[in-house]
């Protein structure tokens, strides 16, 4: 019922959508309003969010009201669906320059390129092979190679691509999102940043530091909340360290420099004293 209007707002599982499962629904409700209709300020959204909630009902019938739908609680597949109505217009006043010129689903796919290797997991079909010599190469491949693209093809509403995304993203401690793809991004870029070789070693490096007490260390703004103040005045005590951590390197890299060209070997023959 909602599938096409789902799909055109890159709703995570727009096919398997369930409006009558509670948990589901509220979820849907809070990524709607976060990702797309954005009525409320963000400071303002934390009763939505709060889905385990009792009083959750009543916050759903104040937002319905909020963005003057004409239908209640009661009607929920219609206040859905006049919903998602709301976010399709809103998401098309944004982009309006992109959707003007954008191809016909079929003309888009023939343009697709192979350049991102996650770009398979936008498929819902089964691995496609252009010629018998790239699937005979497929079968003469290793196990493990094997595996990494049977990976790459799988279809982003397979419940065993979910499972594992959303397995992987609790081991590494990375904060939930609806689309899952977005969630295996940050797992892709942790790993690369945290867990090389070369990233481990640094970590296991200790460092002594002294305790700082941020009352004096000015932050040249207030952002009108205390906790913010402090939260800010770490960052920025953070990005001093990694900037002398970078003009130490850079300091390195000129002495490594002096060390070659600073220091020419010359022809005493040629010299002369004199005229």
């Amino acid at each position: 019922m909602f599938r096409r209007k789902l799909a055109a707002l890159d709703y995570h599982n727009p096919a398997g959508f369930n409006c009558k499962d509670e948990t589901e629904f509220r979820n849907f409700i809070v990524w709607l309003e976060d990702q797309k209709i954005r009525h409320y300020k963000i400071e303002d959204r934390g009763n939505l969010r709060n889905i385990h909630s009792p009083e959750w009902p009543k916050h759903f019938e104040r937002y319905l009201q909020d963005v003057a739908s004409p239908f209640t609680v009661l009607e929920r597949q219609e206040a859905v669906d006049w919903l998602l109505s709301l976010a399709v217009r809103f998401e098309y006043g944004d982009n309006a320059d992109k959707y003007k010129n954008c191809q016909p689903h079929a003309a888009a796919d023939n343009t697709r390129t192979q350049s991102d290797p996650l770009i398979h997991l936008d498929s819902e079909c089964t691995p496609y092979w252009p010629s018998s010599v790239q699937k005979h190469a497929f079968r003469k491949t290793s196990h493990r190679s094997a595996s990494l693209v049977c990976f790459l093809c799988l279809p982003v509403n397979n419940p065993d691509f979910k499972a594992g995304v959303l397995a992987l993203a609790n081991l590494l401690q990375i904060q939930r999102h609806d689309d899952y793809l977005v969630m295996l991004k940050a797992i892709r870029i942790l790993v690369q940043e945290r867990l090389t070789q070369e990233a481990i070693a640094k970590a296991g490096r200790s460092k002594e530091g002294l305790p700082v007490a941020l009352e004096k260390h000015l932050l040249g703004f207030d952002t009108g909340d205390a906790t913010l103040n402090e939260a800010a005045a770490i960052l920025r005590l953070l990005h001093i360290e990694e900037l002398r951590d970078l003009q130490t390197r850079i300091n390195e890299a000129i002495v490594a420099v002096q060390a070659i060209i600073a220091d020419p070997k010359t022809d005493h023959r040629l010299g002369k004293v004199g005229r």
